[in-house]
C-alpha cells in the first residue's frame, strides 16, 4: 500500500461514484493503471463494499438507540442465537461483542420513535435470554462518519 493507493482510498471514501478517470487525474495516474489499482484493492478486500449513505431523517428512522446487554450464558450457541435474531431485524444496524466494562454486547437501533424501539426491544427480550439490558437514546450525533483513518497506512516494506 503506497501513497497513491492511500489517495485512491481517500477519494473513494469521500465519493465512491467518482469516475475512475477523475480519480486517476487526481492521483497522477492514467485511467488504466488507476483502474487496476482499484481492482486489486477490491480483490484484496481492502475495498469491501461501495454503498450509498442515506438520511435516516428523510427515511423516518431518525431516532438512534444504543442497547447494551449482558449475556445470560457465555456460549457460542447463545452468541450465534443473538446474532441470527439481530440479522433478521433491519432496525438493528450494528451488533458488537465487547470486552470489559461489564457489558457483553452493544446494539445500535435506528427507529421511527420510542414506541417502535420498545416493541423491538420487547420482542428481542422474548426471543433471547439476557442477564441484564440497558438502553440509551441518542440525543445528538456529534460526530458520525464511515470514513476510516488512512494516515497510518504503511506498506509491508516500511515505506509510505
Amino acid at each position: 500500500m503506497d501513497r497513491i493507493d492511500r489517495s485512491i482510498l481517500e477519494l473513494l471514501q469521500n465519493d465512491c461514484t467518482m469516475p475512475v478517470a477523475e480519480i486517476a487525474r487526481r492521483v497522477g495516474l492514467s485511467t488504466t493503471p488507476c483502474w487496476r489499482r482499484i481492482q486489486k484493492l477490491e480483490e484484496e478486500d481492502v475495498i469491501c463494499e461501495r454503498v450509498a449513505l442515506l438520511s435516516p431523517y428523510k427515511l423516518n428512522v431518525g431516532l438512534t438507540v444504543f442497547m447494551t446487554v449482558k449475556a445470560s450464558r457465555h456460549t457460542s450457541a447463545w452468541a450465534d442465537d443473538l446474532k441470527s435474531r439481530v440479522e433478521n431485524a433491519p432496525q438493528i444496524i450494528e451488533l458488537h461483542r465487547l470486552s470489559g466494562g461489564g457489558n457483553d454486547y452493544l446494539l445500535r437501533f435506528v427507529v421511527r420513535d420510542v414506541a417502535e424501539f420498545d416493541q423491538l426491544q420487547r420482542q428481542l427480550m422474548d426471543e433471547v435470554e439476557f442477564a441484564d439490558v440497558s438502553t440509551s437514546i441518542c440525543l445528538e450525533s456529534m460526530k458520525r462518519t464511515t470514513k476510516l483513518p488512512l494516515s497510518n497506512l504503511i506498506s509491508p516494506d516500511g515505506n509510505e
